[in-house]
């Protein structure tokens, strides 16, 4: 079974997604982002681009260090995308998309600390989503998984201090 070529994305709208993957990159895109609020944003841009690095990190943690462990997914298969970018992809797992969950939760963890950026960040972080699939690299559920551990990353960004409070207040209470 192969895919027709009119379901691959018009060449123009394929040479965006491209470049915004290649700088997403080794997280080249979202570090850009972080440095540029972290600069212009004052206490809240600083505050959102450290949430959004911490967001990141949890979830490139659980996508590439435990979520490729655990599943050795195979890539799609090469016919089915006929264009020269099958040749460029990973030999790692294909499940789940370290891409997807580094820009989801950049992204979702950017956007609490400040909404403005979190809204700008959503464009390209759909964008690499997108751009994974299209590209042949990973089948859309490696990358609905990768944006499901995105958000599990911002979500443990915001609420692990607030956890970690708690058990230690509660530790500190029982102490003699």
């Amino acid at each position: 079974m192969t895919r027709q070529t009119g379901t691959r994305v018009p060449a123009r709208i394929g040479r965006v997604l491209s470049a915004v993957e290649e700088t997403a990159e080794s997280t080249k895109l979202w570090w850009g982002a972080a440095v540029a609020m972290g600069t212009l944003g004052g206490r809240r841009g600083r505050r959102a681009a450290a949430a959004g690095m911490v967001g990141l990190t949890v979830a490139q943690l659980g996508s590439n260090g435990v979520g490729k462990q655990l599943a050795d997914r195979p890539r799609p298969p090469a016919e089915w995308f006929p264009h020269d970018e099958v040749d460029d992809r990973p030999d790692s797992s294909s499940f789940p998309s370290g891409h997807t969950a580094a820009a989801v939760a950049f992204t979702a963890a950017v956007t609490p600390a400040w909404p403005a950026a979190g809204i700008a960040c959503a464009v390209p972080a759909v964008m690499v989503a997108v751009e994974r699939v299209q590209s042949g690299a990973h089948y859309l559920s490696d990358v609905v998984a990768g944006g499901a551990i995105g958000l599990c990353g911002a979500w443990l960004t915001r609420k692990a201090p607030h956890l970690l409070l708690r058990g230690s207040a509660a530790t500190v209470r029982r102490l003699p």
